[in-house]
C-alpha cells in the first residue's frame, strides 16, 4: 500500500454525534479548555471485525474517559486516510490520536505525525499530542512487545489512567530522500514480500501469513547485500534470506522476529538471516516464534542507530516493507529517532 498522502486532502472524518457527546463538547472544564482525544478507526480492519467491536466498546470508552476530554471518532475510508485524519488532529492541538485497528491503522497514524520528514507541529502553542493504541486488527503485533493481550478494554483502561512513556520511530529513507517512517519492524526481501503477498488474503486472519509465505517462496533466491551500519563502511552479507530491522519485536502475526528490540532505548535492532531454504523454516519456525533464533547457524543480530542497504548487484527487486505494509524496493537507508512521541502505555 502506498503511503503517500495528498496534503491538499480535506478531513473526511466522520465526528460522534450523540446528544452525549454534543453536551461533552458544550461543558468544558472551568479550569482549563477540554481537548480532544481522536479515535482513528478503521472500520473494515480484521474483516469488518474492527467496526463492530468498536462499537460495542463506545459505552465503556465514554464511561471512562468522557469526564476527561472530548471523544472525537474518525472512520478511515481507504488507504492513507488515517495520515490525513492525524494531521488534521495534531494541527488542531488533539491532545491524543488512538488508533483504533491493527498494525497497519498504527502505522498510517504515526506517520500522521510526521510532515515532509520531521514532526509535525499543532497550530496551538506549547500542545503535544500524544499516541495510543487499541488492538483490533488482525495481528497486533507491536502491543505483543509490551506483553499487551488483544483485549480493547484494557487499552482503554490504560488509557484512562493517561500514564505515557517516550517512544522510538524508525525512518525509512529511499534514493530521493523522502522519509516514511515504522514503529514495529521494517524488512527485506522474502519475509517482505511474503508480507506484501499476505496482504492480498487478510480476509483469511492470520492464515493470510501463510498464504503470503507460501507465494513468496516460490522462485525466492537468496542474494548478496551490501550493508553499511552506523556511517561507517560498506560490509559484504552474502546469501541473505531476509533482514528485519526491529523497532519493537514482533512481525508476521506473532514471530518474535527481533527479540531483543526495545522502542525505547535508542537503537535499532538488526536481525539477518543467510542462506536459509524452504524446509530451514519449516524446521526452526517455532524458534523464529519463540525468539530463540538467534543462535541459530545462520542467523546474526546486532544493535544499530542506522543502517544503508542495497544490492550488490542491481536488480530492483528486493522487496521493502515497514510494520506490515508493502514501502518498495531497495536501496534503502533506515535510522532511528529517539522518543519521538509520547505513548500511552
Amino acid at each position: 500500500m502506498a503511503l503517500l498522502p495528498n496534503p491538499s486532502l480535506s478531513l473526511r472524518a466522520e465526528q460522534l454525534g450523540s446528544p452525549d457527546l454534543s453536551a461533552d463538547r458544550a461543558a468544558p472544564a472551568a479550569s482549563h479548555r477540554r481537548r480532544d482525544f481522536v479515535f482513528v478507526v478503521n472500520p473494515k480492519g480484521a474483516n469488518g471485525r474492527t467496526g463492530k467491536e468498536w462499537k460495542k466498546l463506545l459505552p465503556y470508552l465514554r464511561t471512562h474517559l468522557a469526564d476527561h476530554c472530548n471523544v472525537c471518532e474518525s472512520f478511515t475510508s481507504g488507504p492513507s486516510h488515517a495520515i490525513d485524519i492525524t494531521r488534521e488532529a495534531i494541527r488542531g492541538g488533539a491532545e491524543a490520536v488512538i488508533a483504533v485497528g491493527g498494525d497497519g491503522t498504527l502505522h498510517e497514524v504515526v506517520n500522521g505525525f510526521f510532515w515532509d520528514g520531521n514532526p509535525l507541529v499543532s497550530h496551538e502553542k506549547g500542545s503535544t499530542t500524544a499516541l495510543g493504541l487499541i488492538p483490533l486488527g488482525t495481528g497486533s503485533d507491536f502491543a505483543r512487545t509490551f506483553g499487551w493481550k488483544n483485549d480493547p478494554y484494557d487499552a482503554i483502561n490504560r488509557i484512562a489512567k493517561g500514564n505515557k512513556s517516550k517512544i522510538d520511530v524508525g525512518a525509512i529513507e529511499g534514493p530521493t530522500g523522502d522519509k516514511h517512517f515504522f514503529v514495529n519492524v521494517a524488512d527485506i526481501h522474502l519475509s517482505a514480500k511474503a508480507g506484501y503477498y499476505a496482504s492480498q488474503y487478510k480476509k483469511f486472519g492470520n492464515l493470510c501469513y501463510v498464504i503470503g509465505a507460501l507465494k513468496a517462496f516460490k522462485g525466492h533466491e537468496n542474494h548478496d547485500l551490501e550493508i553499511k551500519v552506523d556511517g561507517g563502511e560498506w560490509e559484504s552479507v552474502t546469501k541473505v534470506t531476509a533482514m528485519c530491522i526491529g523497532n519493537a519485536k514482533y512481525f508476521g502475526g506473532g514471530m518474535k522476529i527481533t527479540p531483543t528490540a526495545d522502542p525505547a532505548n535508542g537503537h535499532l535492532e538488526l536481525v539477518v538471516l543467510q542462506n536459509f531454504k524452504w524446509y530451514d523454516f519449516i524446521i526452526k519456525l517455532h524458534r523464529l516464534y519463540g525468539g530463540t533464533h538467534l543462535s541459530v547457524q545462520g542467523v546474526s543480530s546486532r544493535s544499530v542507530k542506522s543502517i544503508e542497504v542495497k544490492e550488490r548487484v542491481q536488480r530492483g527487486d528486493i522487496y521493502v516493507q515497514s510494520d506490515g505494509e508493502h514501502w518498495g524496493f531497495l536501496s534503502t537507508k533506515f535510522s532511528i529517532l529517539p522518543g519521538a512521541i509520547d505513548f500511552f502505555c
